[in-house]
């Protein structure tokens, strides 16, 4: 405590204030012995009244403490001055409120970096919140495979930008280390001055400190982030550096993950190219036409499919199969392209659908699946100006025959399903399609559809019946797009199952007449 008169000059000071203000002495006057602030705020209390009122409380330095002045006003107009040192509470207050404004930071981080599973934006905006926060300019470099490396650089207050350079690594200190996945280097190992042309943005003057830091993946390097300070700006502290590495730790999981997805990404389209099913289009004077649509808009692939397989002989029938597997998804998918598979190594079978079933029966009850398959066999050979049918159904809906007369009747065959009994039975027919006339195979998710006015009707085999009953003469393109269009209109925005149409056309024909009335006159297609 010190006390001091209304002309600022010092009345008392005791022993705890003469060692923060060893100069203080009765007598002295208050402005030489005290900072400028302490003094200045006496004059103002003192001028032109004492205020005996006041409960101001002033916060100052003095050699380096922080300090809280509390004045009191004496009835002889003379002020006590009780001063408080506040430093280690300051300082608690600063850590706490800098620990939030990082937590805070590193949350945002998390849900910036998480909110997509790009890796082009998951680098950029790693780099565009690293410049804000962290340093004057911030690399985002990814590992790669080639000579040429991902760099993604932003100025504070700038956009990032992507380059791919010919540089390597390694010629910088801690950085070939960081993409490796190596502890990172301290920054006070690294020169500013051997930070190479590549790293430092024009204009950006000379480089003060350097951070280079790993971004930890899963298992494997996600790359390194690269922080650089000018030369007027502070240097990286130890305690930067940690929270640079937190930052780093939470961008490169992003990445990492975003790097997965998209590898994921590609391998699934790799495998969905083979299980699609296939465009089909004339073959052997047939005309084939097929449509798929899964069960859920996200998905491409699930439980139904079909195939068509060209005869190795010209003239030979052309084999066609469409299935419904149990279940919908990837798990059934995957049971599809087995069948599938299956079937095409038994395609020197096909002239005997039943034995063609009866091994593919056995093979899905010898494999690790515990799902059954309902299948149709159609084998198409043109004759003429015909087409010749067999047909054979497990357990699937019979095939419908649109005739030109504009009736429509289930092909007569049945059978058991595949891959639940040990034996399976299925019985062939034949049929003939005329010019203009068609065979419709198709799965139970268009009968099966609910919708219609009340929301729970099913499609049902009738209504299919009637609908193809008025597609008398369209093509095969035609026919198919006309089943899944009234499905689709049946449905409305409801749940479905997978919905699969294969149709079967002998096409209109033009007739040559005889030449010289005698031979016999052909036709074409």
């Amino acid at each position: 405590m010190l006390i001091a008169d209304s002309r600022g000059v010092l009345v008392r000071c005791n022993d705890a204030a003469g060692l923060i203000l060893p100069a203080a002495t009765p007598g002295a006057s208050l402005t030489d012995v005290a900072p400028s602030w302490l003094s200045a705020a006496h004059t103002r209390l003192g001028s032109p009244a004492p205020r005996a009122d006041t409960e101001e409380t002033l916060r100052g330095t003095i050699a380096g403490r922080r300090y809280e002045a509390h004045p009191t006003v004496r009835d002889d107009g003379s002020v006590a001055w009780w001063l408080v040192d506040d430093t280690d509470h300051q300082l608690a207050k600063e850590a706490l409120l800098m620990e939030r404004e990082r937590t805070a930071f590193l949350a945002k981080a998390s849900n910036v970096l998480l909110s997509s599973l790009n890796l082009g934006r998951c680098m950029d905006v790693t780099a565009q919140l690293a410049a804000e926060s962290l340093a004057d300019v911030a690399l985002v470099i990814a590992p790669s495979r080639s000579s040429r490396l991902p760099v993604v650089t932003c100025l504070r207050g700038g956009t990032p930008v992507l380059a791919d350079m010919s540089v390597d690594p390694d010629d910088v200190p801690g950085l070939g280390e960081a993409l490796r996945g190596f502890p990172p280097v301290p920054s006070r190992w690294i020169d500013p001055a051997a930070a190479p042309a590549w790293m430092v943005p024009e204009g950006l003057g000379p480089v003060g400190s350097i951070v280079i830091t790993p971004l930890p993946g899963h298992g494997v390097s996600a790359g390194a982030l690269v922080l650089l300070r000018k030369a007027e700006t502070d240097s990286f502290s130890s305690e930067e550096e940690v929270f640079a590495r937190l930052f780093a730790a939470r961008a490169g999981a992003a990445m990492s993950a975003a790097r997965l997805y998209a590898e994921q990404t590609a391998i699934t389209d790799v495998l969905m190219r083979e299980l699609m099913p296939p465009a089909l289009h004339q073959i052997s004077g047939v005309d084939f036409a097929g449509s798929y649509r899964p069960s859920a808009d996200h998905e491409r692939i699930g439980g139904d499919f079909y195939d068509v397989h060209p005869a190795a002989v010209e003239g030979e029938a052309s084999l066609v199969s469409l299935g419904d597997v149990c279940g919908k998804g990837l798990e059934a998918a995957v049971l599809t392209g087995k069948i599938r598979n299956t079937l095409h190594a038994l395609l020197p079978l096909a002239d005997d659908h039943s034995r063609m079933l009866g091994l593919l029966n056995t093979a899905l009850l010898n494999s690790h699946h515990a799902r059954f398959v309902t299948l149709v066999l159609a084998s198409a050979r043109r004759r003429g100006n015909q087409v010749d049918l067999a047909l054979t159904s497990a357990g699937h809906p019979s095939p419908l025959i649109i005739r030109a007369d504009g009736t429509v009747h289930e092909a007569d065959t049945r059978g058991t399903l595949v891959g639940a009994l040990p034996a399976i039975t299925a019985a062939t027919v034949t049929e003939s399609l005329a010019p203009g006339e068609s065979c419709v195979l198709y799965t139970d998710g268009i009968t099966e559809a609910k919708g219609g006015p009340m929301g729970d009707d099913l499609f049902g085999d009738e209504r299919l019946k009637r609908a193809l009953a008025g597609c008398v003469g369209m093509p095969a393109e035609g026919i198919v797009e006309h089943v899944q269009m009234l499905a689709a209109q049946w449905l409305g925005d409801r749940r479905h199952d997978d919905m699969a149409v294969v149709v079967i056309s002998a096409p209109r024909t033009h007739h040559l007449s005889a030449v010289n009335g005698h031979t016999r006159g052909r036709f074409t297609a």
